[in-house]
């Protein structure tokens, strides 16, 4: 005799087995945000040196700013300024044309040979920019101050401004009758760049020494952060 298997337990059988979901819990959160500003004194400052040239042969024009630009030099050296603090922002050489009647005419060529000077010493600022007029710069500007070790003060104020917020977190949730379980989530929060303290001047010759009062520098820091309550 064939034996019957029954199907209906045999389905029942092989049928994957549900479970009911239970629902993820939900942890009550605060989030705060936290700033710090450090104010401080500049140790370091950059300035940017030109020499100009004008010829109506363009090869002249060049001839003549490296010479311009090498006596500059040779008077930075001579006042202190160390070769690897000097380096070339830009060199270009462009004709230059007058306008009459609707035409245009050739002048001539101006050749201009920019530098960036990086000073340690906030004392021989003045006088480096006078030995800049002294040999020949046609423009010294775009001074600005900052700082020689401002990634760690990037970090202090960071550190303060997590500290800032976690005092904010702490005072919620005391307001709201809990306290911090965790700290869940810290994102550093983009700062607006401040443009740091700059000054331009024209060069001169025959001029008294240049005084230099260096403004202060700040480091800002923002972040958000999220903390688990109990």
């Amino acid at each position: 005799m064939k034996k019957t298997i029954p199907i209906l337990a045999l389905c029942l059988a092989c049928a994957p087995r549900v479970f009911a979901q239970e629902p993820v819990p939900t942890v009550p959160v605060v989030v705060t945000n936290g700033e710090a500003v450090i104010i401080v004194a500049p140790d370091r400052a950059f300035v940017t040196v030109a020499a100009e040239s004008r010829s109506r042969n363009s090869a002249d024009a060049q001839r003549q700013n490296a010479e311009a630009m090498t006596a500059v030099m040779a008077k930075l050296v001579q006042a202190g300024i160390q070769k690897d603090a000097i380096r070339t922002l830009a060199y270009d050489l462009q004709p230059e044309f007058d306008y009459a009647n609707g035409r245009q005419t050739l002048r001539g060529y101006v050749a201009r040979n920019s530098i960036e000077l990086r000073l340690d010493d906030m004392s021989r600022v003045g006088p480096v920019l006078d030995a800049a007029g002294g040999g020949g710069a046609t423009s010294i500007g775009g001074i600005r101050f900052d700082l020689r070790n401002r990634d760690m003060v990037e970090r202090e104020a960071l550190r303060q401004a997590v500290a800032d917020a976690r005092a904010r977190a702490d005072a919620a949730a005391a307001g709201a009758g809990r306290t911090i379980d965790r700290v869940i989530r810290i994102q550093e929060d983009s700062v607006p760049e401040i443009p740091r303290p700059m000054m331009r001047m024209a060069a001169a010759e025959q001029m008294p020494a240049t005084p230099i009062t260096p403004s202060t520098v700040e480091i800002r820091a923002r972040v958000t952060l999220t903390a688990a309550l109990k």
